[in-house]
């Protein structure tokens, strides 16, 4: 089927779309920038502008949809909790929605399931009490704000449509969310419980979460709210051993709560709060976990030591011609901001092929590198590697697949790399080359666009209200 998707170009976005691809589904987007999702999305998909508190989507982005996943949200562990702050979250989550829904109101024949994210924080402070979808919500900030998020979640069933609010978890997951901020700190031997430890923590791995997204569109008797946690909560404390044990790393620097307190003010209570929440519905509805077990959930986000970064790009042309391309390594200078000064030095082979190696001269933030490369997993037409023998990272693996798709070539990269000097090197240049990648891979976009073309465009380039 095909599925829409707010929120796509979020930490938990990026799981869900990979798991609709492999799952057959179709992908379109709705989001805020569609030139820079177009060029974030890890996956190849429709594009659809949308202001999400001020305007409903319009009806284009619905044609061929039959089920909505709706992720879109102010993220709310990105700030303290000023009046402005609250506004935002709340704004961000409850109009978004109710844009949302006005839009499948007016569709006379459009998605029948609209799934959508809520958050376990809807029971406020639970202490050790153990919660289910059958507890009443709670009565802080949180607690109202989802409260009134799944209100709006759940007016779709008055157009027709399946409403499902699955109530997340902490989300643990490689690349993003709460891990992103703590394996640092953990990886140093400088992590410690959060207060007291004893409050306990719901927790889901982010694939497992994606999974439950999917499960939810593809299950008719699926209806209401969901917790989509693990069966098996741990309290804070016991979550950080945990921690400390997979990375090996002492963990004897606790934070008291009056410090958390002093540092985030009442943004603190997302720390702080105890959750012992059990997914009783969802179980009943027959999803089965992945990666149920913390120690198991932490391995696999910490079995690769390398950073992964992936893109995907559909070009009008035959795979043969698109691979002949890129097998000419001087074309890869077309491909690259001028900003480098990118340029090939030698290449050991006439034509490329297993084994070649190719020497580069760049510069990065002014600071010249010289770059060797050798070509590996060489298989024409469909897939080719290269890894860096000498550079300016510790390590370099780059993944070119070419496949077959809808009369065209899907172009695949997928990029493994090691910051160099370790943990420190993260702290101090890791964001910096994610966002040099990032930068790199979209004008590597734009010009293969240029030289192949594309068969489609981003839809809707202006957001606009509309009934249909």
């Amino acid at each position: 089927m095909k599925v829409l998707v707010t929120g796509a170009t979020g930490f938990v976005g990026h799981f869900v779309l990979k798991e609709l691809q492999s799952r057959g589904h179709d992908i379109a987007v709705l989001t805020r920038n569609s030139e820079t999702a177009a060029n974030r999305l890890p996956v190849d998909c429709e594009v659809h502008s949308w202001e999400p508190c001020s305007a409903p989507p319009t009806c284009a982005a619905f044609e061929g949809a039959s089920a909505v996943i709706h992720l879109a949200g102010e993220n709310i562990a990105s700030g303290r909790w000023t009046k402005t702050r609250k506004r935002k979250i709340l704004n961000s989550r409850v109009l978004s929605t109710r844009r949302l829904v006005e839009a499948l109101g007016r569709l006379s024949d459009g998605p029948r399931v609209l799934v959508s994210s809520s958050a376990i924080g809807y029971y406020g402070d639970g202490g050790n009490q153990t919660l289910t979808e059958d507890d009443s919500a709670g009565e802080d900030f949180l607690a109202d704000v989802c409260k009134k998020w799944e209100q709006e979640v759940f007016e779709a069933k008055l157009h027709g449509v399946r409403a499902v609010a699955l109530r997340t978890g902490v989300v643990l997951g490689r690349g993003g969310g709460a891990m992103q901020k703590m394996l640092p700190i953990f990886r140093l031997g400088m992590g410690g419980r959060l207060g007291t430890g004893k409050q306990w923590m719901s927790w889901i791995h982010a694939m497992d979460l994606a999974r439950m997204f999917v499960h939810a569109i593809e299950t008719p008797a699926m209806e209401g709210a969901y917790n989509a946690t693990s069966p098996f909560p741990v309290t804070q404390q016991d979550f950080t051993a945990t921690l400390a044990g997979v990375l090996k790393r002492p963990a004897r620097f606790p934070v008291p709560a009056f410090a958390l307190k002093m540092a985030f003010g009442d943004m603190a209570g997302i720390f702080l709060a105890s959750q012992r929440v059990l997914p009783k519905k969802l179980l009943a509805a027959g999803f089965e976990f992945s990666l149920a077990g913390l120690k198991e959930a932490l391995e696999d986000i910490n079995r690769s030591p390398y950073v992964h970064f992936e893109r995907q790009q559909w070009i009008p042309q035959p795979i043969d011609k698109a691979f002949s391309f890129f097998r000419e390594a001087k074309n890869l200078e077309t491909l690259t901001p001028d900003y480098l000064h990118f340029k090939i030095v030698e290449q050991s082979t006439d034509e490329i092929k297993e084994g070649t190696k190719i020497d580069y001269r760049l510069r990065l933030h002014g600071l010249p590198f010289r770059w060797q490369s050798q070509i590996t997993d060489w298989q024409p037409v469909s897939r080719f590697a290269d890894v860096q023998t000498r550079g300016p990272y510790a390590y370099w693996h780059h993944t070119h697949e070419f496949i077959e798709k809808k009369g065209g070539t899907l172009l695949q990269d997928r990029v493994m790399y090691k910051v160099p000097f370790g943990v420190p090197g993260e702290l101090i240049v890791g964001g910096l080359i994610r966002k040099d990648l990032e930068y790199i891979f979209a004008y590597r976009r734009q010009q293969i666009e240029r030289i192949f073309g594309t068969g489609k465009q981003v839809a809707n380039p202006e957001p606009k209200a509309t009934s249909c």
